[in-house]
C-alpha cells in the first residue's frame, strides 16, 4: 500500500508539473495568439490597400511562425480558431473577391508552416459543404496567377469532403435540367476538376493529387471511374515528353495522382492496374529526364508500385532488437557479453513459407538500385526508403540478394553518387531490421571507407555527402542492434567516428559524427570512455576546426584507444589533402599529439614521413615537410639525442621544387629544426640554410603573384626585408632602431616610381607596428632602444601620413575620427574591435589621452561606467549610440562616411536596419534645426563628392540617399526652390552615373532622382530629363526598373505632370513592355 501510495503521489506531482508547464506555454503564447486574433479581424478593413495588404501578411507570417516554434499549444489551440475566422469571410456572400483571396492566402500560410496533412482533417466536412465548395471551385480562373493560393486550398477542402460516406448520385437530382440541358454528374464533375488541376503549372496540381487519392478510393467512384482515370492518366503520360515545358508539367501531375492514388488505395483494388503503370513508366524512361523532380516522382510511383506486387506482410525473418532503454543499456556495460541473445527468427520452417513474388519485382528494385546512383540526393534518399520497404516483404533469400547488390555500391569505380545513395539504403535496412548480424563484418568495412570518403576533383573535392551518410548509417547501427552484435567491430567503428568528429573538413560531417558517436554511446554502452569524450567532442564543440584539431584531438589522443588510429589518419589521409589550411592544421595537430605517442612517432611516423617530403605529389611533399617539422620540434622537447634527424632534414633541400611554396614550407622546417637545437654548427647545410632564406625574402611575394612573371625587382625585395626586420628580436634591434625605422619610413613613400606597388608600403607598415612591440615603450629612454619621446613624433607621422612637424593634436584628432568611421562599419568584427579601442582611448586614465575632440560629450554618450558592457557586435546597441556623434562637428564627417556604407548595404541585413534607424532617428531630432540640417547637409555632399566614383562609398551611399529621401529626411528644404543642397545632388548624381554600366549603381540612382522630384524649381525639369534618358538605356532591366519607379512617383507627385496627360503617361508607363 505504501509503495502504491509513493507512486501515486509522484504521478500526481508530475501531472502537476505538467499543468504548471502547459498554463506557463499558454501565458507566454497568449499575447502572439490576440495579435493574430487582431490581425484576422483587421482583414475587411485593410484588403483594399495593397500596402497594407503586404504588412498584414508579413506580420502574420512572421506571428505564425513565432506561434508554431514556441508554443506547444500551436495544433490544439490557433489552428481551428483561426480556420474558423477565416472560413466566416470566404462563407460571407458579401466579401468582395479581393478579400476572398486574402483569406485564402492567409489559410495558405498556416498550411504552409504547419503542414497541410494536420490542417486537412480541420476543414469543415459536412454534407452540406460539397456544393459551394464545387460551386467556388467553378468560379476560379486556373490560369490567374495571382489567387493560386485560393485553388490550391479549395482543392484540399473538396478531398476532406470527399472522404464522407454519402452517395453522390443523391445531389444529382434531375439529369436534365429546367433550361432542357443535360447537368454533369457530381462523380464526374469532380472528376473533370481534378483533371483540370492536374496539368497545371503550379501548386494547386499537388492538390488536385491529393483529390485524386482521396476521391478514387471511395467504393462508389473505384467501380465506375477508376479504370477510366488510369487510362487517362497513362495516356497524358504517354502522349506528353520531359523534352518540353508543357510535357514536364503535365507528366508532373500525372506521377503525382499516380504515385497518391498507389499510396493510398488498397492493394486488391490497384493490383489489376500495377502492371500495366510499371509498363508504361518504363517507357517514359525518366531516369534520362534532367528534370529532377520528374526523377523523384518516378522513383516514388516505382516503390508504391512494388509494394503493391507483394503482400503487405511483416518479414517474420527480420532482425528484432529487445531491451531499446537507455538506462539498461548504460547499466549493463560490464556485463553485456552475458546478456541474453536475440534470436533472428523463432522458427526456421516460417522462413521456408511459400512468397507469390510477382517477375515484377525484379525490375523494381533494378530501377530503385539505379536510382540510388542518380545525381540529386532527394531521388537517391527516395530510392533509399523505397529499398527499405519493400525488402521488408520480400523472402529472407530474396532480401540478403538485395543487400548483396547495395555492397556493389561501394567500389572506387563507383561515383560519389552511389556511395551516398548506398549509405542511405543500408541505414534505412538497418533500421528496420533488414540486415541480419551475419552481414554486419560485411557492412562494418564499407561504413569505414566512407566515413573517411574524399575524392579530388580538379581544385576541390567530393565526399562530404558521404561521410555524412556514413554517420547516419552507424546511427542507425546504434539503434537497429543489440550490443553484443557490434563487440568486435566496437574499437573500429568507435575510432573511426572519432576521427570524423575531430577531423573532418566539413562542419555538417563533424558534427553528424559526433551525434552518431553520442547514439552509440547512450545506445551501446561500450564505446571506451565514451562519456569523457561526449563531453569534450559534443555538438558545439566541434564546430571550430581549429579548436578540433588542436584542442579536442590531444584530450582525446590521452585514450591509448585512439592515439594510434588518430595519428595515422592524419599521416595518410590529412597531411596530403588537397586543402592546404587542412595540412598545415594536420602537422600542427601531429605535433601536439607527438607527447601522446613519442616513440610510435619517432620510430614508425617520422621514417614513414621522410620518403614522402621528396616524393613526385607537390600536395603530400609539402604536407610531409611540415610534418617533420613539427614533429621534430616536439620531440626536442620530449628528448636530448634527436642526431638521428640531422641527415633527413638536410637531405630535404637537394629535392626542392621551383614552386615558391615550398621555399617557404622549407623555412617553416629550417625554424622548427633551429627550435630544436639541432647539432648543425659548422655543417655546410648552415649555408643552404642562409641562401634559401636570403632567397626567399627576395622572392616572398611571388607566393601571392602566382602568375606574375614580370616585376619590379626592388620592390620583391622591399617586401621580404620589411617583413624581415618586423620579426627580428630586441637583441638585434639594439642601437640600430633608429636606423631600422628611417629605412622602413622610406619604403612607406609614394614616389611616382612605386606608386602602384602598395605592397611594400603595407608591409612596412606592419613591420613598424611589430618593431613597436617588441623593443616597448620608455618615455625617457633611448631613441636607438625603445620608443620615446625623441622618435614617437616620427613614427605617428608614418603611420598617420602627417608631415614630422605635425602636432600631437591633430594625431590624436585624425585617430578618434577613423576609429568613429570604423565604429559606424557594417562588418560586425570590424566594429567592435574600432569601437572597444575607441572606448579604451576615451576612457584611459593613466594618462588621460589628450586632446579628444569633444571629450564632454563623448563621456556622456559612452558614459565609463557601460563601456564594458557596451555590445558593438549588436547592430541595435552600437549604432543609437554612434549616429549621436553626427551633431559633434569633430566626428560628423567621419561617422557618415561609415555610415553610408552601413545603411546602404548590400542585402537586407540587422546591421541594415538597424544603422537606417538610428540615422532616421536622428534626421527627425534635427528637422526644425535650419543650421544643424545646413550643416548636415555640407557634410553630407562633402562625403558624396571625396568619394565620387569610388564604388565601394558612393554605391551605398545612392542607396542611403534614397532611403532619407523617401523618409522625408529633407522635407524642410521642399518648400524652397531651387535650395542649393538638391541643385548639388543632381549635379554629383549626373558625375557619378555618367558612362557607368553598373547595374546596382544605376538603380540606386534612379531612387535619388525619382526622390529628388520632391524639391521645388527649374531642377524638376532635370531631374526629369534625367529620368527620361534612364528610360531609353540600352539595359534592358535599368529602363524596367525606371518606368515602375518614375510610375510610383507620379502617384505620390501628381502635379509634376500636366493633369491633361497624366493619364496617357501612366497608361505608357504601366502598359508598355519596358
Amino acid at each position: 500500500m505504501a509503495v502504491g501510495e509513493t507512486d501515486g503521489a509522484g504521478s500526481e506531482e508530475n501531472r502537476n508539473r505538467e499543468d504548471v508547464i502547459a498554463r506557463g506555454n499558454i501565458l507566454e503564447s497568449f499575447t502572439e495568439s490576440q495579435e493574430v486574433r487582431a490581425l484576422l479581424g483587421n482583414l475587411r478593413c485593410v484588403y483594399g490597400d495593397s500596402v497594407a495588404q503586404e504588412v498584414i501578411v508579413e506580420k502574420f507570417i512572421e506571428t505564425a511562425i513565432q506561434l508554431y516554434v514556441f508554443s506547444l499549444f500551436f495544433p490544439l489551440l490557433s489552428l481551428e480558431w483561426m480556420m474558423n475566422m477565416l472560413l466566416d469571410v470566404i462563407r460571407d456572400s458579401g466579401s468582395p473577391p479581393v478579400l476572398f483571396h486574402l483569406a485564402f492566402k492567409f489559410l495558405y500560410i498556416i498550411t504552409k508552416v504547419r503542414g497541410y496533412k494536420l490542417f486537412l482533417r480541420l476543414f469543415p466536412h459536412e454534407v452540406t459543404d460539397l456544393q459551394p465548395v464545387l460551386d467556388m471551385i467553378a468560379d476560379q480562373n486556373p490560369k490567374d496567377c495571382e489567387t493560386w493560393e485560393t485553388r490550391y486550398m479549395l482543392l484540399l477542402w473538396l478531398s476532406m469532403i470527399c472522404l464522407i460516406p454519402f452517395d453522390l448520385a443523391r445531389f444529382d437530382g434531375k439529369v436534365v435540367s429546367e433550361e432542357g440541358h443535360s447537368r454533369m454528374p457530381t462523380m464526374d464533375r469532380i472528376l473533370e476538376i481534378a483533371k483540370c488541376y492536374l496539368v497545371v503549372s503550379d501548386k494547386a496540381r499537388d492538390a488536385a493529387a491529393v483529390l485524386v487519392s482521396k476521391f478514387i478510393v471511395r467504393p462508389d467512384v473505384r467501380q465506375k471511374r477508376m479504370a477510366d482515370f488510369l487510362d487517362w492518366t497513362l495516356s497524358m503520360l504517354s502522349k506528353s515528353s520531359f523534352q518540353s515545358m508543357e510535357g514536364t508539367v503535365v507528366m508532373n501531375g500525372m506521377l503525382q495522382a499516380l504515385a497518391q492514388l498507389f499510396k493510398h488505395g488498397k492493394r486488391e483494388d490497384c493490383l489489376p492496374y500495377a502492371a500495366t503503370v510499371l509498363e508504361c513508366l518504363d517507357k517514359c524512361k525518366l531516369s534520362e529526364s534532367n528534370q529532377m523532380v520528374l526523377r523523384k516522382l518516378g522513383m516514388k510511383l516505382v516503390q508504391r508500385l512494388g509494394l503493391t506486387f507483394v503482400k503487405p506482410k511483416v518479414a517474420k525473418w527480420r532482425y528484432q532488437r529487445g531491451c531499446r532503454s537507455l538506462a539498461a543499456n548504460l547499466q549493463a556495460q560490464g556485463s553485456v557479453l552475458q546478456s541474453q541473445k536475440i534470436t533472428v527468427a523463432a522458427n526456421e520452417d516460417e522462413d521456408d513459407e511459400e512468397y507469390d513474388i510477382p517477375g515484377e519485382i525484379e525490375n523494381v528494385v533494378e530501377q530503385l538500385l539505379v536510382g540510388l546512383k542518380d545525381k540529386d540526393t532527394i531521388v537517391r534518399w527516395s530510392a533509399a526508403k523505397g529499398i527499405g520497404r519493400i525488402t521488408g516483404r520480400l523472402p529472407k533469400e530474396l532480401a540478403d540478394d538485395v543487400v548483396g547488390s547495395l555492397l556493389d555500391c561501394f567500389s572506387f569505380q563507383e561515383t560519389d553518387n552511389a556511395w551516398h545513395g548506398g549509405c542511405l539504403a543500408l541505414a534505412e535496412l538497418g533500421r528496420r531490421g533488414l540486415l541480419l548480424p551475419s552481414r554486419i563484418s560485411d557492412v562494418v568495412p564499407v561504413i569505414l571507407k566512407a566515413l573517411t570518403y574524399d575524392e579530388k576533383r580538379g581544385s576541390c573535392s567530393v565526399g562530404s555527402n558521404v561521410r555524412d551518410a556514413a554517420c547516419y548509417l552507424s546511427w542507425a547501427f546504434a539503434r537497429a542492434y543489440d550490443p553484443s552484435e557490434l563487440i568486435p567491430f566496437i574499437n573500429q567503428i568507435s575510432s573511426a567516428l572519432v576521427i570524423a568528429a575531430v577531423f573532418d573538413r566539413d562542419v555538417n560531417c563533424r558534427r553528424a559524427a559526433s551525434a552518431a558517436f553520442q547514439e552509440n554511446v547512450g545506445r551501446q554502452g561500450t564505446f571506451p570512455h565514451g562519456i569523457d569524450i561526449l563531453t569534450a567532442a559534443d555538438y558545439f564543440a566541434v564546430g571550430n576546426r581549429v579548436n578540433c584539431y588542436l584542442t579536442i584531438s590531444v584530450y582525446i589522443a590521452g585514450f591509448p584507444e585512439y592515439t594510434q588510429p588518430m595519428i595515422d589518419h592524419l599521416v595518410n589521409m590529412k597531411i596530403n589533402h588537397w586543402d592546404s589550411a587542412i595540412r598545415e592544421l594536420a602537422t600542427k595537430a601531429l605535433h601536439n599529439l607527438t607527447p601522446r605517442a613519442p616513440e610510435y612517432m619517432a620510430n614508425v611516423v617520422l621514417p614513414r614521413l621522410l620518403p614522402l617530403s621528396v616524393g613526385i605529389d607537390l600536395h603530400t611533399r609539402h604536407g610531409a615537410i611540415l610534418a617533420c617539422a613539427e614533429i621534430t620540434h616536439a620531440l626536442c622537447k620530449l628528448a636530448e639525442e634527436n642526431n638521428r634527424y640531422k641527415s633527413a632534414a638536410g637531405c630535404l633541400f637537394y629535392y626542392l621544387s621551383d614552386c615558391q611554396m615550398y621555399f617557404l614550407t622549407v623555412c617553416t622546417l629550417i625554424e622548427k629544426l633551429s627550435l630544436s637545437k639541432m647539432p648543425f654548427k659548422g655543417d655546410p647545410v648552415i649555408e643552404g640554410w642562409q641562401w634559401l632564406i636570403n632567397d626567399s625574402l627576395r622572392s616572398l611575394p611571388l607566393a601571392s603573384f602566382k602568375y606574375v612573371t614580370m616585376m619590379i625587382t626592388e620592390q620583391m625585395i622591399r617586401c621580404g626585408f620589411s617583413l624581415a626586420l618586423g620579426a627580428l628580436p630586441r637583441f638585434l634591434l639594439k642601437g640600430r632602431l633608429q636606423q631600422v625605422l628611417e629605412g622602413l619610413r622610406k619604403v612607406t613613400l609614394i614616389t611616382p616610381k612605386d606608386v602602384s606597388f602598395a605592397e611594400s608600403r603595407r608591409d612596412a607598415l606592419i613591420a613598424i607596428a611589430e618593431i613597436c612591440q617588441t623593443v616597448g615603450i620608455k618615455g625617457e629612454g633611448s631613441q636607438e632602444e625603445y620608443i620615446c619621446k625623441d622618435n614617437v613624433t616620427q613614427i605617428y607621422a608614418t603611420l598617420l601620413n602627417y608631415a614630422s612637424q605635425t602636432s600631437a593634436q591633430c594625431h590624436v584628432f585624425h585617430i578618434m575620427c577613423w576609429l568613429a568611421q570604423q565604429s559606424a562599419e557594417k562588418i560586425d568584427k570590424f566594429r567592435a574591435h574600432a569601437g572597444s579601442v575607441f572606448l579604451t582611448l576615451l576612457h584611459f586614465d593613466s594618462p588621460p589621452v589628450p586632446h579628444v575632440p569633444h571629450r564632454e560629450e563623448l563621456e556622456r554618450i559612452f558614459p565609463r561606467s557601460e563601456a564594458e558592457t557596451l555590445n558593438w557586435n549588436a547592430a541595435s546597441e552600437a549604432f543609437p549610440r554612434i549616429t549621436q556623434l553626427l551633431g559633434l562637428p569633430a566626428y560628423q564627417y567621419y561617422v557618415l562616411l561609415g555610415l553610408s556604407v552601413s545603411v546602404g548595404g548590400l542585402t537586407e541585413t540587422t546591421v541594415r536596419k538597424y544603422s537606417a534607424q538610428s540615422l532616421f532617428d536622428y534626421m527627425k531630432k534635427i528637422q526644425n534645426d535650419s543650421s544643424a540640417m545646413e550643416g548636415f547637409c555640407e557634410t553630407l555632399l562633402k562625403v558624396f563628392e571625396d568619394n565620387l566614383r569610388n564604388d565601394r562609398v558612393s554605391v551605398p551611399l545612392l542607396t542611403m540617399l534614397d532611403q532619407m529621401l523617401a523618409n522625408g529626411c529633407f522635407d524642410i528644404f521642399t518648400t524652397q526652390g531651387n535650395h542649393p543642397f538638391p541643385v548639388k545632388l543632381l549635379h554629383l548624381c549626373k558625375e557619378e552615373i555618367k558612362r557607368s554600366k553598373d547595374i546596382r549603381k544605376l538603380r540606386s540612382s534612379i531612387g535619388v532622382f525619382c526622390g529628388l522630384i520632391q524639391f521645388q524649381g527649374d531642377m524638376r525639369e532635370k531631374v526629369l530629363f534625367q529620368l527620361l534618358l534612364l528610360l531609353c538605356h540600352p539595359f534592358p532591366v535599368i529602363r524596367k526598373t525606371t518606368a515602375s519607379q518614375v510610375y510610383e512617383m507620379l502617384i505620390t507627385y501628381s502635379e509634376v505632370v500636366d493633369p491633361a496627360i497624366i493619364d496617357e503617361v501612366m497608361a505608357i508607363l504601366s502598359e508598355s513592355n519596358w
